[in-house]
């Protein structure tokens, strides 16, 4: 069914997406708290450990769609507990998610430069372990930025819209997520995120993956 080549990538994929998933959902907890709502660590989610996070299906979903997207336990946030403005805060917390995952991919990629511009003798399995880190962070950075309900960049669409469009907002996100699902079959949203994602990438690790 899967080639040697998947299943290389598969092995070298795993702790990363484990590890990306887990600190995506850290942030979102970790902001949550900043802004004064103690739900997500009162229910264990503010923690690097990624059993607290992990999604069964979200992660299966990874792996079969050749580590393009995928998702774990949403982290619970109440917005009645949150300090100063609750639109802010709740920008912020969505955001943390992806923002966390594009200095995951950042991190990755500077090293990987280094790895490169100084020819060190490193195994090659490591070279593609780094680059398959940088991928698999921006993928999922921009995967959960699509304003589509119930990924991020819903809840940051409707937090820098105005107020008054919270009603249209509400009737789209009942369908968004079927809309959504319609867009990963066909896979029209890769197609959209593909350049973007192949851009970053070579921004942080100077490598093209085009």
């Amino acid at each position: 069914m899967f080639g040697e080549d998947f299943i290389q990538r598969a092995i070298l994929a795993a702790p990363t997406i484990l590890f990306a998933l887990t600190v995506h959902e850290f942030f979102h907890a970790w902001t949550a708290l900043r802004f004064g709502d103690t739900t997500a660590r009162d229910m264990g989610r503010l923690t690097l450990n990624p059993l607290a996070h992990l999604d069964l299906m979200g992660t299966a979903v990874f792996f079969l769609s050749q580590f393009r997207f995928g998702w774990a336990k949403p982290v619970p946030v109440n917005l009645m507990n949150l300090r100063g403005n609750v639109r802010v805060a709740d920008f912020w917390i969505s955001a943390a998610g992806p923002l966390s995952n594009m200095g995951l991919a950042l991190i990755f990629g500077i090293i990987l430069r280094m790895v490169l511009f100084l020819d060190l003798p490193i195994p090659l399995v490591v070279v593609k372990f780094l680059l398959l880190s940088v991928i698999i962070n921006v993928s999922l950075a921009f995967f959960n930025l699509i304003p589509m309900y119930p990924l991020d960049g819903s809840h940051i669409l409707r937090n820098i819209l105005p107020a008054r469009y919270e009603e249209t907002i509400i009737q789209f996100e009942r369908i968004a997520p079927f809309i959504l699902l319609l867009l990963i079959i066909t896979r029209v949203f890769w197609y959209i995120l593909g350049p973007v994602v192949s851009l970053f990438v070579y921004l942080f690790s100077g490598v093209s993956i085009s």
